[in-house]
């Protein structure tokens, strides 16, 4: 195998697909709208502070796709989901829908953007007002939904429960019924997440619409969309003040800020090295396998993009 990351590792697609009218390139996947179906191709890209790194990382879109698979299959007795099947490790398809234009952030512990508000002196948090007397990681008394709006490009923005109604993003009645839906989705998480020894933090999920049905879209309970602790030294490290020790992309991020990048204006992005790119990979592949509890294959990397482009044309 080339020790070289991009040798293993998809940057981006421009397939051209049978019946294909739209392509979208997001922070990590590439989505093709094929009449009322999409197909998303999860890449290797990597995001953080709201801005893509140079570098892709191997296996990562695997991990992200395989690990929305699992738990949209978990879930589908909480709501209905978009996902119809995975053609191939790195895709899936499925049914395209009218997508709320928020992300329904749940958050279980002071820690992150809450904690990072929190440390700055602010007790309300998108209109969540949290409890004084909190350190970092500590355990919100209940989970605290802080909705943000979704960007095209840039930071997506913090959000108010009572502006999202009052500025007509969402209906009242659909917003009640999406908060329903992230609670209950964030409960099985965390069940989930403890039955194999960790614990979901926080995650955000993202709601869309067919008719009159509103269906859970995009991936969930993935390291982009979520943060895990282990709980075995949780309480012991809590007590003790030490750091948690993330199953996240958390660590991604703390080696940016490390390297003078947090996403603000003037600030050069680092280029992550060789052996900090796969330490990386190893991360992604470890959650995959603590959180689902299955051992991860690796798929053949060798002619990746002709491998998925096969794989999608063989599903349509």
């Amino acid at each position: 195998m080339s020790a070289n990351p991009e040798a293993h590792a998809v940057l981006e697609t421009k397939f051209d697909l049978p019946g294909q009218s739209a392509y979208y390139r997001g922070k990590v996947r590439d989505v093709y709208t094929l009449g009322e179906k999409l197909v998303m191709v999860a890449s290797d890209r990597i995001s953080a502070f709201d801005h893509i790194l140079p570098r892709p990382i191997p296996y990562k879109g695997q991990v992200l796709n395989q690990i929305a698979a699992h738990f949209l299959d978990l879930t589908r007795d909480i709501v209905p989901n978009w996902l119809e099947n995975t053609p191939d490790p790195n895709v899936a398809v499925g049914k395209r829908c009218d997508a709320f234009p928020v992300e329904m952030v749940i958050r279980g512990y002071c820690t992150g953007h809450a904690w990072r508000t929190y440390r700055s002196g602010e007790r309300v948090l998108c209109g969540v007002t949290m409890p004084e007397g909190m350190r970092e990681h500590d355990k919100f008394p209940e989970p605290i939904i802080t909705p943000a709006t979704k960007a095209e490009e840039g930071h997506d923005e913090d959000i108010s429960r009572e502006e999202i109604i009052e500025q007509g993003i969402v209906s009242e009645k659909d917003y009640v019924q999406l908060e329903k839906f992230t609670r209950a989705l964030f409960q099985r998480g965390t069940e989930t997440a403890a039955a194999q020894g960790l614990i979901l933090v926080d995650t955000k999920y993202e709601f869309g619409k067919i008719g009159d049905d509103i269906y859970l879209i995009d991936e969930i309970h993935t390291p982009d969309s979520s943060r895990y602790f282990y709980a075995e030294n949780y309480a012991d490290n809590q007590e003790k003040g030490l750091p948690q020790k993330h199953l996240s992309k958390e660590f991604v991020r703390e080696w940016l800020i490390e390297n003078g990048f947090q996403g603000l204006e003037g600030q050069t992005m680092p280029v992550m090295p060789d052996d900090f790119v796969w330490k990386v990979s190893e991360r992604y592949i470890e959650l995959f396998e603590n959180i689902t509890g299955k051992k991860f294959v690796k798929a053949d990397t060798e002619n990746i993009l002709a491998r998925i482009e096969e794989n999608i044309k063989a599903a349509l």
